[in-house]
């Protein structure tokens, strides 16, 4: 059995790597660290890698409201798993017609996408024809319409697909195919490493938003994790600072701020943790090739 050799370029390049990966794994742990440490430890020493004194009192003080966390975290989860996949839908549909040699108009489509990356309508137009038009306020779709459709998305798709010969597409209209047969049993299986990356972008999005919650959402139970988090947060600070009263004072001397903070970033971040090991072996492939090809 032959033992594999390395050089000492290899061997320099997997330690910088290796060094590189622990320094982003270095913030992680702090984070873990003053989710679990007492306000008085971060107010003395500031955040390390481990708690001087451990204690769950943030995660206590969470669970208090655990019913509306609950709900925040379903309402996020159906808008990101709904969303980005009718986001893939829509974007992987616009790049296989604009990736198309025989369509004759996939300049003049690829210039109309272009432009929308370039200027944009307004925030008050768009609000105007999302509450107006489409009235959708107070609804799920509120959190998902408005972000179904990427320029970005959209051409980083369609140069894998110019990667894919022409010559499947022939041989596939000669076997009497149509074009949406030829788009989903034959193009779509072949950009599953673009569409997994894609994907993994627009999850993150999805997940992370909370920009629409507060723009089209006023019902608590429509109100999604990050939006709800953001909330907790604000009043968490608005209790810390207020001086208005000696009670107020007492009431936000006894809340661990800090370390709210911290373990709301824990419970937020959970699940695209665990997202991403799924989705590795095609993100760097996709992203490669989708942004090279063309």
């Amino acid at each position: 059995m032959s033992v594999r050799k390395f050089s000492f370029s290899q061997f320099l390049i997997a330690l910088v790597i290796g060094l590189f990966s622990l320094a982003c794994l270095f913030p992680f742990l702090m984070v873990i660290s003053g989710s679990l440490s007492t306000e008085k430890d971060i107010m003395q020493y500031g955040y390390s890698i481990w708690p001087k004194t451990i204690t769950f009192d943030s995660y206590r003080i969470l669970l208090l409201g655990s019913n509306r966390i609950f709900e925040a975290y379903g309402v996020s989860t159906f808008v990101t798993v709904v969303g980005t996949i009718l986001s893939l839908f829509l974007t992987s549909m616009g790049a296989y017609v604009m990736a198309r040699r025989s369509f004759k108009y996939r300049n003049i489509l690829s210039i109309f996408v272009i432009i929308t990356m370039l200027f944009s309508g307004g925030l008050v137009p768009w609000y105007i024809v999302i509450v107006r038009y489409l009235h959708l306020k107070d609804t799920i779709w509120a959190l998902i319409l408005p972000s179904l459709g990427n320029a970005f998305n959209m051409f980083l798709i369609r140069n894998f697909m110019l990667s894919i010969p022409e010559d499947l597409h022939e041989s596939a209209k000669m076997d009497g195919a149509g074009e949406f047969r030829i788009y989903s049993r034959l193009i779509m299986p072949l950009a599953l490493p673009v569409l997994a990356t894609v994907g993994l972008f627009v999850a993150l999005g999805y997940w992370n938003d909370w920009f629409l919650g507060l723009m089209f959402v006023d019902k608590q139970e429509l109100q999604p994790l990050q939006l709800l988090l953001r909330t907790l947060i604000s009043n968490v600070d608005f209790l810390k600072n207020s001086g208005n009263a000696a009670a107020m004072q007492r009431i936000s001397a006894q809340i661990p701020s800090e370390s709210i903070k911290m373990a709301l970033t824990v419970i937020t971040i959970g699940p695209i943790i665990f997202l991403y090991p799924f989705l590795q072996r095609y993100f760097v492939k996709g992203l490669m090739v989708g942004a090279v090809k063309g």
